[in-house]
C-alpha cells in the first residue's frame, strides 16, 4: 500500500507551494509531508539568521510563514527540516539547495516557471563550482544535476536545462502546474478589460539594478493612450512602487498588489513584463508580449499546454520512481523509445491503473 511510503515536498514561494500541493493531491495514497526549503549549509544559515541578505529568498522566514499558512488552511502535514521521518522520496522546488540529509533519498525536481538569465556572476559561480545560491537569483536553478529526476516545463526548457549542465537522461517533459492550462483563465469575472497590463518584478528587492521610472515611462509609451493596469510583484515595496506609478502614469491607471494575475492577463490587450513567468500565460493566450528576455526564445521555452494535467504527470513519475529499484535515468530509460510528451501521457493512466489494481487486490 502507498500509505507505508512517505514523501516530503519542499516548498518555497506561494506559486511553488501551490504546485507541490497539487502534485500531493495526486498522491493521496502516500503519506505526504511538507517542509519549506531549508539548508544545512552553515554560511547560508548564518546569512539567513543574522543578516537581511536572504530575506527575499524562499528560505527566509516570511516565505516560510506564507507557505505554512497556505498548507495549514488545507490541513497538510508539516515537517520543517524533514526531521520527523525517514522519507522514501523528496520532491524539490529548487536544486540550488539540496541538504546533505536528503542526498541519500530519491529526489525529483519540479520546474516552477521561468529561470533567470545567466549573469557574469552566475558564470563565475558555476565555473568555480561555488554554491549556486551565491548568484542571488534562479539563473542556475535546474543546472546542478543533484536530483535524480528533473521535470521540465517544455521541450525547450529540457534542452536549456541540459545545456546548463544537468544530465539530459534525467530530464522529462511534464509541463508545470499553474502554467499548463492558460485557456481556463479566459472565463473569469475580473471587471476590467482591454487595458495594457504591466507585471513588475522584484528586482530592487533582490539586489538587482533597475531604473523603475524609466521602465514606467516605457510602459506609458507602449500604451499610446490606452488604459494601463499594473500588477505588482508580491515581494515589492508596495508604498514606493505605487508612488512611482502615480507620479509617472496618466490619471486613472489601475494598480493591484494582489488578485488573480492570470485572469488579469486573460483580459488584457497587451502584456508588458520584466523577468516574470506570467509572460508565458500571455504567450499561451496569443497576447502581444514584452519582456527583458528575447521573445522568440520565450516562445521556444513556453510551458506545455496540456489542459492542466502536469500535476498528474509529475505524480505518475513520482509513483513509478518510488517503487523502482534503480537510478532516475534507468527509470526513464524504459520510456525513451516513445516521443515526449507522448510517453508521459501513457505513464499517467498506467500508474493510475496500477494503483487501482493494488486497491482492488
Amino acid at each position: 500500500m502507498g500509505m507505508s511510503k512517505k514523501i516530503l515536498f519542499l516548498t518555497g514561494s506561494l506559486n511553488q507551494t501551490s504546485q507541490m500541493y497539487q502534485i500531493a493531491l495526486e498522491l493521496g495514497d502516500f503519506d505526504c509531508w511538507f517542509s519549506q526549503m531549508f539548508t544545512d549549509h552553515r554560511l547560508v544559515n548564518f546569512l539567513k539568521n543574522k543578516t537581511p541578505l536572504l530575506d527575499k529568498t524562499i528560505i527566509s522566514e516570511p516565505h516560510r510563514k506564507k507557505a505554512e499558512a497556505y498548507l495549514k488552511e488545507r490541513s497538510c502535514a508539516i515537517d520543517y527540516g524533514g526531521h520527523k521521518h525517514h522519507y522514501d522520496l523528496v520532491v524539490c522546488c529548487s536544486d540550488l539547495i539540496v541538504p546533505d540529509m536528503l542526498k541519500q533519498t530519491k529526489t525529483v525536481w519540479i520546474q516552477e516557471g521561468m529561470i533567470d538569465k545567466l549573469t557574469p556572476l552566475s558564470k563565475i559561480v558555476k565555473a568555480l563550482n561555488l554554491p549556486p545560491t551565491w548568484c542571488f537569483n534562479t539563473s542556475l536553478n535546474g543546472s546542478t544535476n543533484q536530483c535524480d529526476l528533473y521535470c521540465a516545463a517544455s521541450e525547450g526548457y529540457r534542452q536549456y536545462i541540459a545545456e546548463l549542465g544537468t544530465d539530459p537522461e534525467k530530464i522529462w517533459v511534464t509541463g508545470t502546474p499553474n502554467y499548463d492550462h492558460a485557456a481556463q483563465f479566459l472565463d473569469n469575472d475580473f471587471p476590467h478589460r482591454d487595458y495594457v497590463m504591466v507585471a513588475t518584478t522584484d528586482m530592487r528587492e533582490t539586489a538587482r539594478p533597475e531604473n523603475r521610472v524609466r521602465f514606467i515611462r516605457h510602459c506609458v509609451a507602449i500604451a499610446t493612450g490606452r488604459p494601463l493596469l499594473f500588477k505588482l510583484h508580491p515581494n515589492e515595496n508596495f508604498k514606493r512602487a505605487i508612488k512611482e506609478i502615480r507620479q509617472h502614469t496618466p490619471e486613472g491607471t489601475l494598480i493591484f498588489t494582489e488578485g488573480h494575475t492570470q485572469e488579469m492577463i486573460a483580459n488584457c490587450s497587451e502584456l508588458i513584463t520584466q523577468y516574470s513567468t506570467v509572460v508565458y500565460t500571455g504567450i499561451a493566450l496569443g497576447k502581444k508580449v514584452h519582456s527583458y528576455f528575447d521573445i522568440q526564445q520565450l516562445k521556444r521555452l513556453s510551458p506545455l499546454q496540456n489542459g492542466g494535467t502536469s500535476a498528474a504527470r509529475i505524480a505518475a513519475l513520482c509513483r513509478g520512481y518510488i517503487a523502482f529499484n534503480g537510478t532516475g535515468p534507468e527509470f526513464l530509460r524504459q520510456y525513451r523509445d516513445r516521443e515526449q510528451p507522448a510517453a508521459t501521457e501513457a505513464l499517467v493512466p498506467y500508474y493510475r491503473n496500477e494503483k487501482e489494481q493494488s486497491y482492488a487486490g
